[in-house]
C-alpha cells in the first residue's frame, strides 16, 4: 500500500471514529435512553403494578427516583455523541446559574407564578363545582388556619430547597430536549411536541394513579391526554424562563414549587363533596395555565422582534 493510500485510510478511519451527530440524531438518542431507562426503572420499582395509593412511602420514594433519569440521560447523550459540556454559548447544558443582567427576576418568576395560577385554578374549580367548598376542610388536614395562610411561603421555601429533585427532570427536558427541538422545528412546534413527549413520559405514573387517581371516566387514557395538555402548557413557562435565564435552575425551582401546591384555597376544597365525574381540577388548572401562558407567549414574541430589529 502506498503512503498516500495509507494516509487516506487513516484519515477515513479517524473521520469515522469522530462521527458528527446531527441535532436530530442527538435528540433521538436522548429520548430513546430516557424512555427506555425510565420505563424499565418504573417496572423494576413497581413490578406488581400497585396503584400509587396502595404503595407504601418507601416504594413511592423508590419509584420517584425515576425523576432523575432525564438529566442522567442528558449527560449520557453528550458523552456518547461527544458533544461536550458548556455552561454558556451554543449547545450549552444550561446547568449553570446566571443572576446578572436582570436574570435574577426569572428565579422570582419561578417562585411566585405557581402560587398565582394555583389559586386561580382553585377559584375556577369552585366556580365549576361550588359543592367542593368546605370552610372547615383544612381542619381535617390537621392544619391550623394561620398556618394555612402561610402555605404559599412554605411551598416556595420547600420547593426552592428541594429543587434538586426537579432538576432531574428539568436538566433533561429543558436542558437538552427543548433546545434541540427549538433548533429543529421552531418554537411553536417545539413547545407542542415537547409537551406531548413530556406528558407521555409520565404515562406509567398516570396509569397507576399518581397524577389524577384511578377513579375517573376514561381511566387511564383520558389521564394521559390531560397530562400531555398540562405538560404542554407548563412546558411553555418552563422553557421561557430557561431560555431567558440561560439556566435550568429557575425551571427546576418552578417545577418543585408547583409540586408543593402553594395554595391557600386548597384548604377549602373538599374532594369528597364533588358532584360531577368531570375532571374539574385538571380542566381548571389548564384554564389557569392558559391565562398565564398567553401573555408569556406575547412577551416572548415581542422580545424576539425587538432583538431582530437591533
Amino acid at each position: 500500500m502506498s503512503d498516500a493510500k495509507a494516509m487516506t485510510k487513516v484519515y477515513d478511519d479517524t473521520k469515522r471514529s469522530t462521527r458528527e451527530y446531527s441535532d436530530t440524531q442527538r435528540l433521538l438518542i436522548f429520548l430513546g435512553l430516557t424512555f427506555v431507562i425510565t420505563f424499565l426503572w418504573f417496572f423494576i420499582a413497581n413490578p406488581d403494578g400497585s396503584t400509587w395509593e396502595d404503595m407504601g412511602t418507601m416504594r413511592q420514594s423508590f419509584v420517584a427516583l425515576g425523576m432523575m433519569f432525564p438529566v442522567i440521560c442528558h449527560v449520557l447523550t453528550r458523552v456518547i455523541t461527544k458533544e461536550g459540556f458548556r455552561f454558556d454559548g451554543e449547545n450549552n447544558s444550561y446547568f449553570g446559574i446566571v443572576l446578572k443582567d436582570g436574570k435574577w427576576k426569572y428565579f422570582l418568576f419561578a417562585c411566585l407564578v405557581p402560587w398565582l395560577y394555583m389559586e386561580l385554578s382553585n377559584l375556577i374549580e369552585l366556580a365549576m363545582c361550588p359543592s367542593l367548598y368546605d370552610p372547615e376542610y383544612y381542619i381535617s388536614l390537621d392544619v391550623e388556619k394561620r398556618i394555612l395562610m402561610l402555605m404559599p411561603v412554605y411551598a416556595i421555601v420547600t420547593g426552592t430547597v428541594g429543587s434538586f429533585a426537579a432538576f432531574g427532570e428539568e436538566g433533561g427536558w429543558r436542558g437538552y430536549m427543548m433546545p434541540k427541538l427549538l433548533k429543529i422545528t421552531g418554537r411553536k412546534r417545539a413547545l407542542i411536541i415537547g409537551g406531548v413527549i413530556w406528558g407521555l413520559w409520565h404515562a406509567p405514573l398516570t396509569c397507576i394513579g399518581h397524577n389524577f387517581g384511578t377513579d375517573y371516566p376514561g381511566f387511564p387514557y383520558l389521564g394521559i391526554i390531560c397530562m400531555c395538555v398540562f405538560c404542554t402548557l407548563m412546558g411553555v413557562l418552563l422553557t421561557f424562563i430557561t431560555e431567558k435565564s440561560g439556566s435550568v435552575w429557575p425551571a427546576a425551582i418552578m417545577h418543585a414549587v408547583n409540586n408543593s401546591n402553594p395554595s391557600i384555597l386548597a384548604g377549602y376544597i373538599n374532594p369528597d363533596n364533588k358532584t360531577t365525574d368531570l375532571p374539574t381540577g385538571m380542566i381548571a388548572m389548564c384554564i389557569a395555565l392558559l391565562v398565564v401562558v398567553i401573555p408569556v407567549m406575547i412577551i416572548w414574541g415581542k422580545g424576539e422582534q425587538k432583538t431582530e430589529k437591533q
